[in-house]
């Protein structure tokens, strides 16, 4: 709005109601009517957007096969998009990490919001057997000390960290499906989050925290966006083997590596093929100043979110060249 644009906005449809209080709120500060707009509906909605000849531009951010069907609409449209596509970001634990601090950043960032959050980490990778050992041991252990639980329920209000349920039933269904697959290709589950009951939430899509440890960089449950609280455990042998495994991967969202040694730090941060890196972090989202937004299967834009570049998006250059002759 601050560059002149008006705006309609389609949250999903699987959560309404935040994007209407928000559209309450900015509504309240006297913008004129029609400056901002809010339209709830499904995929039709989204179709009628990109194919309406005032729409002069489209950002998303959504599943990757979302994200190509926007893609191939504006360029058929000729409008600008932003697309922002799925992720399975990556932690990496390197010999010399701070284990105590690393683990409860880990079960932070995998567990906040059940997992469902594009930034929310899903894929650890330990270096070296030792740290392997006691990662797949501490974060097994913490995980299974996480309250699932209503979290607008008074009772739980002092916990350190309550997970609630995942968004639907049919996204329940397939994170089961997930779990299934992964027992079939043959990982190991250190820590199943089936069959959770929360006491007056019988009818809720809760699942428990679920870790698969032995798990191999082929595997489905590795190369596929669970968006729940799954999280597998790989080993590397080297930090080069832990780099291969991350950009082999299709998505290229974000990754984190927890160490304390500079060097490692700084071969991460400039050979991963990621789009926001994290040093014991890990949830490497930028501040509202920076770029937001991956490589690869992640991102099918050139613009990103955030930052001066996202300017460009939201306005139109004119480049004048200008001459006057002398009088006389």
């Amino acid at each position: 709005m601050g560059a002149g644009n008006t705006y309609v906005v389609k949250p999903s449809e699987q959560t309404p109601l935040t994007m209407g209080r928000i559209t309450e709120l900015i509504h309240q500060t006297g913008l004129p009517p029609g400056v901002f707009n809010l339209v709830n509906g499904d995929r039709v909605v989204a179709e009628a957007f990109m194919a309406h000849p005032a729409v002069k531009g489209v950002s998303l951010v959504g599943s990757t096969r979302t994200c190509q069907v926007v893609a191939e609409r504006c360029a058929q449209s000729r409008k600008r998009f932003q697309a922002m596509g799925g992720a399975k970001n990556h932690l990496v634990a390197m010999p010399d990490a701070k284990v105590g601090e690393m683990v409860r950043n880990m079960i932070s960032s995998c567990f906040g919001c059940a997992g469902q959050r594009c930034m929310a980490s899903s894929a650890i990778v330990a270096v070296g057997q030792s740290m392997y050992s006691t990662v797949c041991e501490q974060f097994t252990e913490a995980a299974r000390r996480v309250k699932v639980a209503n979290p607008l329920d008074p009772a739980v209000a002092d916990e350190p960290m309550v997970m609630g349920p995942v968004i639907s039933a049919k996204a329940r269904d397939f994170i089961l499906g997930m779990i299934e697959t992964g027992l079939r290709e043959g990982a190991r589950l250190s820590l199943d989050g089936r069959g959770l009951v929360v006491p007056g939430c019988e009818r809720g899509y809760f699942l428990g925290p679920t870790v698969f440890t032995e798990v191999k960089p082929g595997m489905a449950i590795h190369q596929t966006e669970i968006f729940g609280p799954v999280v597998v455990i790989l080993k590397a042998d080297s930090l080069d083997e832990a780099i291969g495994i991350i950009n082999a991967h299709t998505y290229g969202n974000g990754a984190s590596i927890y160490t304390q040694n500079g060097y490692w730090a700084r071969k991460f941060k400039l050979e991963v093929e990621c789009g926001m890196i994290g040093i014991n972090v890990g949830i490497p989202a930028p501040v509202a100043c920076l770029p937001f937004g991956g490589m690869k299967a992640s991102q099918f834009s050139d613009i990103k979110a955030q930052g001066r570049a996202v300017i460009d998006f939201f306005t139109e250059p004119k480049i004048v060249t200008e001459r006057y002759w002398p009088e006389g």
